[in-house]
């Protein structure tokens, strides 16, 4: 099967680039771009990546690590003096900047339930505590303001921005009660899900309500290009459950299956909320793509990492069980990658580590492999293009803010 998907959605990192016949020609074309010296081994590295993303034809796993591997090499072997980190000081601390511009989100939020059922109102209200990182609702509005500045040197957010903000958390919320009857799970954010509380039914009837109440919200704004731009999310969410219900016996179509789910449930939301503000904020469909591929990316790398810390970090820091996708029955890309030292592993991803004995045998050779730093190295890739694309727009405290963010998606451990 082709890695059709690679190029068309989440995983090539350019979304139209040229389709090269060998690699000698990728380098030949990238020129002087290469440079010399360190600098060239570090643009060699990426040219070797962007081409195997942007092939169509079958690459087994091995090739795919393996090239992984070559590029880790040549990106941390080497230093050079002409590059900068996003730890220089001219970076600024996105929540700070995000910060004023929600204010007041969770209470507006709950506004929005115009519900006059008590208990109705209490579990829809239930995640939107506080305690949420509101993650999603700060890049909107981050994006928001660096689209703003880009086109007509305006950082104000406008209302129909926020609302965008508002929205995007409120979907998400919505897919978390979903999922949490989906996989009967029993805490969320350190504390016991609706599900638990209130039971399964009520529990999807509450995510129904919330989503309606983002539909009014989202018909609101007036404007039927944002309608459609955040009603694919809505989509995506659905699609991508299915994709994590199915699996693939086809070692090689396993990974692009993982990929397209990870864009479905988790980056869509975020790459198609970055679109909306820019197109509400600037008239360039330029800006718009540069948006939605910010998004794209930062999105896939925080699902990335999100899987790493189901296998590295403790439940009280994740809010939720450790190894929760392996009894889940599912194969996460530290699992795939993992796969490949220990083939074994193919029987139990088959049969979704149902047998006694397989989560933790799993969970086992995970860590006994590269998987997780193999993953880790992919999430890196991510954020390297997703910093690419912000940086087009003209500087910004807001656009400097969002390239700080890649470090921060990097480095969380919850």
């Amino acid at each position: 099967m082709a890695l059709w998907w690679w190029r068309r959605c989440c995983c090539c990192f350019s979304s139209r680039a040229p389709a090269f016949g060998s690699l000698r020609s990728l380098l030949e074309a990238a020129g002087p771009r290469l440079g010399c010296g360190p600098c060239a081994g570090r643009a060699a590295g990426r040219a070797e990546m962007h081409y195997f993303l942007g092939r169509s034809s079958v690459l087994s796993f091995p090739k795919i690590r393996s090239i992984f591997l070559r590029f880790h090499h040549t990106t941390t072997s080497r230093t050079c003096s002409c590059s900068k980190t996003v730890t220089d000081e001219k970076y600024k601390d996105p929540f700070k900047l995000g910060r004023k511009d929600l204010k007041n989100l969770y209470e507006d939020i709950k506004k929005e339930f115009l519900v006059s059922t008590a208990e109705l109102r209490e579990m829809c209200e239930y995640y939107f505590d506080g305690k949420g990182k509101a993650f999603r609702p700060m890049i909107v509005v981050l994006m928001a303001r660096a689209c703003n500045i880009h086109h007509n040197n305006s950082g104000e957010v406008q209302a129909s921005q926020r609302s965008v903000a508002i929205i995007a958390e409120m979907i998400h919320t919505a897919s978390l009660v979903h999922d949490d009857v989906i996989d009967d799970a029993n805490s969320r954010r350190g504390k016991m899900t609706v599900n638990q509380i209130w039971g399964e039914r009520k529990a999807v009837l509450a995510g129904d309500f919330i989503l309606s109440a983002a539909s009014v919200a989202l018909a609101r704004i007036g404007n039927a290009t944002i309608i459609s731009v955040l009603s694919q999310v809505i989509e995506d969410l659905v699609r991508g459950e299915f994709l994590q219900l199915g699996s693939k016996e086809n070692e090689n179509e396993r990974f692009t299956h993982y990929l397209e789910k990870t864009f479905k449930k988790t980056a869509s939301l975020i790459a198609n909320s970055c679109k909306a503000v820019s197109i509400l904020g600037c008239p360039d469909p330029k800006v718009h793509e540069i948006a939605y591929q910010y998004g794209k990316n930062v999105g896939i790398a925080f699902q990335l990492i999100d899987d790493v810390l189901d296998f590295t970090s403790c439940a009280d820091q994740l809010g939720k069980p450790a190894a929760a996708d392996l009894k889940l029955g599912l194969a996460t890309g530290p699992v795939l990658f993992a796969c490949q030292q220990f083939p074994e592993m193919n029987a139990m991803i088959m049969r979704r580590f149902s047998l006694p004995g397989d989560v933790e045998r799993a969970r086992q050779y995970v860590l006994q492999s590269d998987g997780v730093q193999q993953t880790t190295y992919l999430a890196q890739r991510y954020c390297h293009e997703a910093m690419k694309e912000i940086s087009k727009l003209r500087p910004s405290p807001e656009r400097d803010a969002l390239i700080q963010l890649t470090e921060t998606v990097l480095t969380r451990d919850k």
